[in-house]
């Protein structure tokens, strides 16, 4: 029996990144925090929370003048709102150490705490004049984060309330260590086809495109991979997985897995799984529905071609992120 690629294992730790804040921690600059209840239960049982408190950590303390951005929103200052202290530099030096910091602990992701002027990643204020704040800025901390580790699945946690951007987040976060522990095994060529084709249907559902060029680049491999071949693998995979994973890809895929059994399928149950498909497509049913059923038939006659196929297992089945897609 063929020995399971460590990539595969069920074990990986899956490390993020996290806003203290969102843990429940009193750092707030009121001395209050932003627990969320998802973070903190379900998905805490899955991961292992590297905590970060910008603010904190410079020195800032419990309760502090809160702080905001102003100016030039490409290249803020951050700034006390009511003393005026200048911390832009203090910032920014520190975010440069410790994000390279956090690149040797093998984060898997990273969860922001939104609106803030360190953490936010998006639709920040940035004040500018007499006038109203524009809501187009990016924290210091944040910024630094994500030129730094740009294939880093990166959220905020306001964001993750929508079921598809969680969906989304977490399917990449997993994706991101399976291909972290590929790197680590230093694959030979049938090593990264072998990654590749597991991963087919599941790029297929968010970019069937990108999918056909990783493709052409994994066939010209003919020697273990180079680390500048495995970035430039890398970056394609995981830009293909940030790809909207829409109801119709979803079916479009349904349906192609659906043609690998469907010979063995009674008339019977080719109505139910094609009902079950229609179904998804109209919106009645969310898609944890085909796919089991579609994971009991696999299992039920043995199908190879589909039976490690990670977009039927894309992260762990109690997350239930499937449940409302």
């Amino acid at each position: 029996m063929a020995a399971i690629p460590a990539w595969r294992s069920p074990d990986l730790p899956i490390r993020v990144g996290i806003s203290s804040c969102l843990l429940g921690e009193e750092v707030r600059y009121d001395g209050g925090h932003q627990k969320d209840a998802y973070i903190t239960g379900v998905l805490a049982r899955y991961v292992t929370w590297v905590p970060v408190c910008p603010e904190m950590e410079i020195g800032m303390g419990v309760p502090r003048e809160p702080i905001r951005l102003v100016g030039d929103a490409a290249a803020p200052r951050l700034m006390g709102v009511t003393s005026g202290i200048d911390h832009t530099v203090r910032m920014s030096e520190f975010s440069g150490r410790r994000v390279d910091e956090l690149r040797g602990r093998g984060l898997c992701g990273y969860i922001l705490k939104r609106a803030s002027p360190s953490c936010g990643l998006e639709r920040v204020k940035v004040h500018a004049g007499d006038g109203p704040p524009a809501r187009t800025g990016t924290g210091l901390f944040a910024r630094a984060l994500t030129a730094a580790l740009p294939l880093l699945p990166v959220e905020e946690e306001g964001r993750l309330n929508d079921t598809h951007r969680r969906d989304s987040f977490i399917t990449r976060v997993f994706a991101y260590r399976r291909f972290a522990a590929l790197r680590e095994s230093e694959p030979r060529p049938a090593a990264v086809v072998e990654f590749h084709t597991a991963h087919k249907y599941l790029i297929l559902a968010h970019d069937p495109a990108a999918y056909a060029r990783l493709g052409r680049l994994v066939a010209a491999l003919a020697r273990p991979p180079r680390e500048r071949w495995l970035d430039g693998y890398g970056l394609g995979f995981m830009r293909a997985l940030e790809g909207r994973a829409t109801i119709k890809k979803h079916v479009n895929v349904l349906r192609h897995i659906m043609g690998f059994f469907k010979k063995q399928l009674s008339a019977a149950e080719k109505r139910e799984l094609s009902g079950v498909i229609g179904d998804y497509a109209a919106g009645l049913v969310p898609l944890v529905v085909p796919i089991t059923l579609i994971n009991h038939h696999v299992a039920r006659f043995d199908v190879a071609d589909i039976r490690d196929q990670l977009y039927l297992r894309p992260h762990p089945k109690e997350l239930m992120l499937h449940n409302h897609v």
